[in-house]
């Protein structure tokens, strides 16, 4: 058997030994999100440490849990704290995650992340839904044997982030009040921040808000045939598009700001994801 296959499936096992739920929605919380979990009717919580074999964040302000629970009635399982390539876990780490909501049987992944924006018409605070990503710097997380039993060899990548989804999130921004931006988002591997020439050359590609994670859990839901969305707080401009500094503080501090409207709007196009699925 494959070992990355392998090592999900134990994981699965891991879960259904311990929990007994099925999410219709898959919440990936970011920055400044961590406590959204807090808000939801919580049905049960799964500590990462419990999973067999399944990496664990070690970055500041994720925490390491599934929550199980409902959003206004819609089952969801949110993965407060996520992985990332940085801290130094294999790409089929970073998506294993992914992967597992899947076979929990999610059907929609919501991707939040924080990001630095690029676009010279974006502020601290925005929040931009993803229309497009560029991934040419993170490794692919299909790079090697393909595993049939999640998805083909050659996924199509035109649609990653599903259209009606999309014109879901537009009209909930609407209803909430939210100056919803549109762009692509361009994850690197980090954990440095880009440097001014980095950011330069990315925006001559057409790429409007930068970060450290998200392409890659696309890429493998993707594959896996799962309806994906993402909404993206920009939490700083990128580097030199001003004088400043950049530090994790300063984005930990705008995702925080951001926090309570950036809840209300998941809370109200989870609901709605629900309304569309009945």
């Amino acid at each position: 058997m494959n070992p990355i296959y392998d090592k999900l499936m134990k994981c699965y096992e891991s879960f259904q030994s311990k929990i007994d739920f099925h999410p219709e929605v898959a919440i990936v919380l970011g920055s400044g999100l961590g406590d959204y979990a807090d808000g939801i009717e919580v049905a049960a919580e799964l500590d990462y440490h419990e999973i067999e074999g399944f990496p664990v964040s070690t970055v500041p302000g994720h925490a390491g849990k599934f929550i199980f629970g409902y959003v206004n009635g819609v089952p969801v399982v949110c993965m407060k704290g996520r992985v990332h390539y940085y801290e130094g876990y294999p790409i089929s780490d970073v998506v294993l995650p992914t992967r597992l909501m899947k076979l929990m049987g999610a059907k929609v992944l919501f991707l939040t992340n924080a990001s630095g924006g690029i676009n010279p018409s974006f502020k601290a605070g925005d929040f931009m839904m993803l229309t497009d990503h560029v991934s040419l710097w993170a490794p692919n997380p299909l790079i090697g044997a393909n595993i049939d039993e999640l998805g083909v060899r050659f996924p199509d990548m035109t649609h990653v982030y599903d259209e009606d989804l999309q014109e879901i999130l537009r009209r909930t921004a609407k209803d909430c009040g939210i100056d919803l931006k549109e762009g692509i988002y361009a994850q690197l591997t980090g954990p440095s921040f880009e440097s001014p020439a980095e950011i330069q050359l990315l925006h001559k590609l057409g790429v409007d808000a930068v970060g450290m994670s998200t392409v890659v859990e696309a890429i493998a839901a993707n594959h896996m045939g799962m309806k994906i969305c993402c909404i993206s707080c920009v939490c700083n401009l990128a580097a030199g598009m001003t004088d400043n500094p950049l530090t994790h503080e300063e984005v930990q501090e705008a995702a925080n700001a951001a926090a309570p409207k950036f809840r209300a709007f998941v809370t109200a196009a989870v609901t709605n994801f629900g309304r569309t699925d009945k």
